[in-house]
Parts: structure tokens; sequence; C-alpha cells
């Protein structure tokens, strides 16, 4: 399904597009940090594009959402002013999804129209559009779960929609690195290096760490506590591993584990580079790597003070970017590694 025509057009396109995609991850857990994400209980794809107009349209919009749990149990002396803020903060997060969606559609056609896309090869740009799509309906899937009984959404519709996206954000990458840097030959089989193998297990092991980032954002665990390295006064609290579906859905569990498996990436991470020093790897990828351990430490270092500082808006938010950065250049890390394999395998 990957390619083989390069294109610098077609290039450029995918590095705006994985952008607009990463700042949307970003602008997204603004939104959760807002409390904004409930304030429209209905998802016209059409409609929605247009805001209330008129006193009489927000006065319908915020009858709306005083039905909503949300309302009723967390914001009940909520003002219309107050709501209209939220509202704004949820519409424009839509809105730049919409624009995102034309900033895929109407280039990959055009480019498929012009031939810089092959017919033949237009499968992976389908699979980037399912991906959009799926991340899109997952969004909504995640709001309508707090519109029913709960003043929250799904911790693991939320993190469904995280991992989605940055699956979109990781093939449009991908895919450009490829028309930067070129594509396999037809018909090669390129082995893989223990490096790659390696990089494999850290790629999973970063994952892990966005996944319970997901759950922590979603339980909003991040504020049972504002202390650091102790929880509650202690290191492990008590309570913590009774039953194994606490792994998934108690909050001081899922805070801990993304708290301390953030350093079981961070040492996957800097094995992953001594290896890649002591074989003598190029130095993009031996720099890359290392750029991936330094981004870590930062991302760790910005955590720290998201916890001792109550979940700030703006530290939340630069801890999030980071994240996708350091996803961003694992994913570039990692292509040029593969590329290495297959140029050792040519020669």
């Amino acid at each position: 399904m990957m390619p083989k025509t390069q294109n610098r057009a077609v290039m450029t396109w995918l590095f705006i597009f994985a952008f607009i995609v990463g700042f949307l991850i970003v602008f997204g857990g603004f939104v959760r940090l807002t409390r904004s994400g409930l304030s429209i209980v209905e998802w016209d794809p059409i409609t929605g594009v247009l805001p209330p107009i008129g006193e009489q349209a927000w006065e319908e919009e915020f009858a709306k959402y005083q039905e909503s749990p949300e309302f009723q149990l967390i914001n009940s002396t909520m003002s219309l002013d107050g709501f209209k803020k939220i509202f704004f903060i949820e519409w424009l997060h839509r809105l730049i999804a919409r624009l995102a969606g034309l900033a895929y559609a109407i280039p990959v056609f055009y480019f498929l129209f012009r031939g810089a896309i092959p017919r033949k090869e237009f499968g992976i740009y389908v699979l980037m559009g399912l991906l959009f799509i799926g991340q899109a309906f997952m969004g909504w899937f995640m709001v309508a779960s707090g519109l029913v009984d709960r003043p929250s959404v799904s911790h693991i519709r939320l993190t469904a929609h995280l991992l989605l996206a940055i699956l979109l954000l990781a093939l449009s990458l991908w895919v450009a690195l490829g028309h930067r840097f070129g594509f396999p030959i037809r018909g090669e089989k390129t082995k893989w290096s223990p490096l790659s193998r390696l990089a494999v297990v850290g790629i999973a092991v970063l994952l892990i760490q966005i996944t319970y980032g997901g759950f922590t954002a979603g339980l909003k665990a991040g504020y049972l506590s504002t202390t650091w390295p102790l929880m509650f006064g202690k290191l492990l609290p008590p309570g913590l591993f009774d039953k194994a579906i606490n792994l998934l859905v108690l909050p001081k569990t899922v805070v801990f584990v993304h708290r301390w498996f953030a350093f079981v990436a961070l040492f996957t991470i800097g094995g992953i580079y001594l290896v890649a020093r002591k074989r003598g790897y190029g130095r993009d990828i031996a720099n890359g790597i290392l750029g991936v351990l330094i981004l870590g430490c930062v991302q760790i270092v910005f955590g720290i003070f998201v916890v001792l500082f109550q979940v700030q808006i703006s530290l939340a938010l630069i801890h999030q970017a980071i994240a996708v950065l350091l996803f961003s250049l694992t994913v570039y890390t990692f292509h040029r590694l593969r590329a290495l394999d297959l140029k050792n395998l040519q020669t």
C-alpha cells in the first residue's frame, strides 16, 4: 500500500496536514482542561459550522446544555455569558477539525486528478481519510458518553480518540518522509536490524505512556495529588493494584502508572541511544534518538510541574505539546532507521 512516487508538493501538503493534526491534539487538550467539550450537545457536521446568531438562538442552545448532566451536576449556577465562553471554545475546536478535513480532502483529490498521486498508490491516502473520519466519529462518540448520566466523558473513548489522532499523525509523517527521502523499491523486503527491533519496543512503550496520559486526562486523575514523588504522603500508596481492573479504571492507579512509567520510557530510549552509539549508526539516527531522549527528559520535568502547580492549563498544554513533538521525532528517527536497514540490504 505504501506509495513509490515521490512528489515535493505532496510532501509539503502532508507535513502541513500533520502539523494541523498535531495542533488539534493540543487544542483538544485545551478544550478538556477548560471543561468546554460538553457545551455543544448535538453533532451537526453541516449546520454546526455557524454559532448561534441572535439572543433567542443562544437561549435555545443554552437550554439544551441545561439538560445535560454537566450543567445539572457541575455548572448549575452558570450564566448565559459563561456558557458562551465554553461554547465558543468547543465550536472553534469543531471548526478547526472541519477545516482539517478540508485540508485533507481538497489537496488529496487535486493531487489525484493531476497525477501527482498515481491511482494505484492511492490506497494509503484513503487509509488516512478513513483514520480522520474514524477519529472524528470517536470524538462525537466520546462526547455522547457525557450527555446521558454522567458529567464527564468516558476516559476509554477519550483515549481511543487520542490514539486514532496519534496514528493519523504518524501515518501522515511517515508518508511525507517517504516523499522527502524516498520509498523502498517495489518488491524489496527490508530486514530488521537489532536497533530497529529495539525501536519498535521503544515506540510501544511510548504509546503505552500516551495511553495512560489519555486515561489520566479522562479520569481527571492529575488533580488527585499535588505532590511529587510522593502521592498522598507515600511513595507507593496502598490499594493501587488490589485488582487488575484498577489499571484501567481506578484514578489513583492510573495516575501512579502514568507518573512512573514515564521513566520506563526514558530508560528504554536511553538504552536504544547507547546501542546506536556503540554500533556506530549514522549521525542522523544517533542525533534523532538523542533528541527523543532530551525531549523525554523535558517532558518528565513538565509533567512534574503540572503536578506541583495543580494542573495549571498553560503547563498542561506545554506538556501535551511536547508529547506530540516527542512522538513526531520518534516517527522521524524510526523512518531513518528503516531507511538504513534498506540501504544495508542493498549493499
